[in-house]
């Protein structure tokens, strides 16, 4: 790893590290005395992960701000350092001797990198710049056949609206067009009523709660503005590769809504008050309607539900009663062997396999020869140890995403068997290793693609002697 200092003092300066570092160091005073510890995490301008016990409080007492006070600032010295720096997250390890003199190395970041979760080793390795997992890539299918619901009533939808809203100011002709050219999308007739009705704009409400709470009503939904509209395309649901690659997606012959992780023909224009975005619908299932109402929960990143068969149902309460998901949650073509899943790789094979995981195992190390050639694998995952040869992955022809322990990562880097069809990889690490190690694994990987390597910063100082 090649030495580099952050470009802001304050993130190079062993002073903005030692309040955590203490706080770590002072977590291992069980260890034996006068040897040296090795302390790891990782601090994001939003979040941290840190091996700290937390007191509990006292009998009938709730947490309090003080329990955790020294912790949060500590910890807040270090975002203020990576919100100069414009960095969101960092990861580090030091080795401290017994007489406080400390060896800081700061991880990263990488632009190939994604940050680990809860952890200080290093997230998926992106080994295509730009790419994206398969079903982040996956369109909607055409089903010429599809037609507004028989429920879509534009008049009546109007006449609803300006009785339950009398005072409020509709958007122009001209607003509406700005927005259609801004979508590169024509609105369907029904939006377009909606907002020739009320153009959504808070600020139309003076800050008055009750009419707030009235336009809530009125419509069935928190609506957007039409600057907030927008396209609930795929690229507007956030993802992580070591997430994302374990998704498939699916549309079932009666699905009224499609499978996918978005649409070009989704446009969103509100919010159920939950963070939950409702849209339109302009590319519906096999047996949807064009233009029904479909809701994206924020707590899932593939698939949507039927709310409504049109704008006119959701304004009246009439919601669809009808099953109208996008499929079931875990379509046939993800399979997980492990302990309570199936219990062979053999079981897991059929010709629509996408996805692959292998989890904890308490049998024999499994073969891959069951998948060796299915048309359709994408991605493996197998926990360290569950895999009898390594060195079967280089048969998977047609992997884009694959996560093994650094024993597994060794045998195929030895022997040039990494497969070159990888967008994006993984190291699987259990226990309490060394980020070093696991890091230089991710360079020799990232290096293969010629990838930013993950940088090291090392800063050294004093804590002083443990009190």
């Amino acid at each position: 790893m090649a030495d580099q200092g952050f470009s802001d003092a304050s993130m190079n300066d062993f002073a903005t590290w030692a309040p955590v570092l203490r706080l770590l160091r002072a977590e291992k005073a069980g260890e034996p005395a006068g040897k040296p510890v090795r302390v790891a995490g990782r601090i994001g301008r939003h979040g941290w992960s840190l091996a700290l016990t937390r007191r509990m409080p006292p009998p009938g007492r709730a947490a309090q701000v003080e329990d955790t006070r020294e912790e949060n600032e500590a910890v807040e010295r270090v975002q203020s350092a990576l919100a100069d720096a414009g960095v969101d997250d960092v990861s580090f390890t030091a080795g401290i001797e017994a007489t406080g003199r400390t060896t800081l190395r700061l991880l990263g970041p990488s632009p190939a990198v994604e940050p680990g979760i809860g952890t200080p080793h290093p997230g998926a390795l992106i080994l295509v710049d730009g790419a994206l997992p398969e079903p982040w890539r996956r369109l909607p299918e055409p089903f010429p056949g599809a037609a507004p619901a028989p429920s879509a009533d534009p008049e009546l939808l109007e006449r609803t609206l300006r009785e339950r809203l009398p005072h409020a100011i509709g958007a122009t002709e001209e607003e509406i067009a700005a927005a259609e050219a801004r979508l590169g999308v024509a609105l369907p007739h029904e939006l377009k009523v909606l907002y020739r009705v009320t153009r959504a704009r808070w600020e139309d409400l003076g800050g008055d709660h009750e009419a707030v709470m009235d336009a809530f009503m009125a419509v069935g939904c928190e609506l957007f503005d039409l600057d907030g509209l927008h396209v609930a395309d795929a690229a507007s649901r956030h993802y992580l590769w070591g997430f994302a690659a374990m998704e498939a997606v699916s549309t079932s012959p009666d699905a009224m809504v499609q499978g996918l992780v978005g649409s070009p023909g989704w446009i969103a224009f509100g919010d159920n008050g939950g963070g939950d975005r409702l849209a339109v619908d302009l590319t519906p299932g096999p047996r949807g309607h064009q233009g029904q109402i479909i809701m994206l929960s924020h707590e899932e990143s593939v698939g949507a539900g039927l709310v409504a068969d049109s704008l006119t149902d959701l304004v009246l309460g009439r919601f669809g009663a009808r099953p109208g998901g996008s499929g079931v949650r875990r379509p046939p073509a993800v399979a997980r062997v492990n302990i309570a899943s199936l219990s062979s790789v053999e079981a897991a094979a059929h010709p629509g396999l996408e996805v692959l995981s292998i989890g904890v195992w308490d049998d024999a190390p499994l073969s891959l020869a069951p998948v060796i050639g299915l048309p359709r694998l994408r991605t493996l995952t197998a926990y360290p140890g569950t895999l009898a040869d390594p060195l079967e992955i280089a048969e998977l022809t047609g992997l884009e995403y694959l996560e093994l322990g650094p024993q597994e990562w060794r045998v195929l880097l030895d022997a040039g068997a990494v497969p070159r069809s990888l967008s994006a990889a993984a190291i699987e690490v259990h226990g309490d290793q060394d980020p070093l190690a696991i890091v230089a694994l991710a360079n020799e990987i990232l290096g293969l693609w010629g990838r930013p390597r993950i940088v090291q910063t090392v800063l050294e100082g004093g804590l002083g002697p443990l009190p």
